[in-house]
């Protein structure tokens, strides 16, 4: 467990400052990082920074395989044995600094990264699944390239980006993003069923975020 490596609950770090209309992590932020993790934890954010930098006038498709391979590379744990709770929603600088996540940190980062970079928050939705092999719950990122089109599905189970109808092993439940909550369907967008604000993790995900970058660190929620 983690939690008891950090001066707080999460830890108070410097998240990012908006220069020019580009994220750019804090240098604050870094030193922060490998303080507490190591200079690998450092490193995992600069190459964040470096991802969101270089990838940004790539095109969409190129960007999907960016983003979902760099954040593949970290380790999966269980939120018990990493943050100390049965169901913790990470950020992604939380993921990146311990360098380690379940799959709503990994699929949580990938949308993140990819909005920054430009995606439309339409063309994506982070989805609950029930992986059939595994016999449990399970979350991915659906890209949907135009509306009512089969989606892609960004995984940290595999590393290739397949069309969904290609991951009879998944079977979708509900979908959402910062818009919009729907009960999913392998094909087409699902049937929409009101606000995102109804998860409660997510909602205290983007509010930790907000916080974050209106004080300029990553808070820890408790306030």
């Amino acid at each position: 467990m983690l939690s008891h490596l950090l001066p707080s609950k999460w830890g108070h770090w410097f998240f990012a400052v908006v220069l020019a209309g580009d994220l750019v992590v804090g240098k604050a932020l870094v030193d922060s990082a490998r303080e507490l993790y190591g200079i690998a934890a450092a490193e995992r954010l600069t190459h964040w920074q470096n991802l969101m930098t270089y990838s940004r006038k790539l095109p969409e498709a190129q960007k999907l395989v960016e983003v979902n391979d760099f954040f593949n590379r970290m380790r999966f744990v269980h939120d018990i044995d990493h943050w100390g709770e049965e169901d913790f929603w990470a950020t992604p600088v939380e993921l990146l600094a311990s360098g380690a996540g379940d799959c709503e940190d990994f699929s949580i980062a990938k949308y993140f990264t990819l909005r920054e970079l430009g995606v439309a928050d339409e063309k994506l939705r982070i989805t609950y699944v029930k992986a059939v092999e595994l016999d449990q719950a399970h979350m991915v990122l659906s890209y949907f390239a135009s509306p009512g089109e089969e989606p892609l599905i960004l995984d940290n189970l595999i590393r290739e980006i397949r069309p969904a109808s290609h991951r009879k092993d998944l079977v979708p439940v509900y979908n959402f993003n910062g818009d919009g909550l729907w009960l999913s369907r392998q094909r087409g967008e699902g049937v929409r069923i009101g606000e995102s604000t109804k998860i409660k993790t997510w909602t205290e995900l983007r509010r930790r975020l907000q916080k974050s970058n209106s004080q300029g660190r990553l808070n820890d929620g408790s306030s």
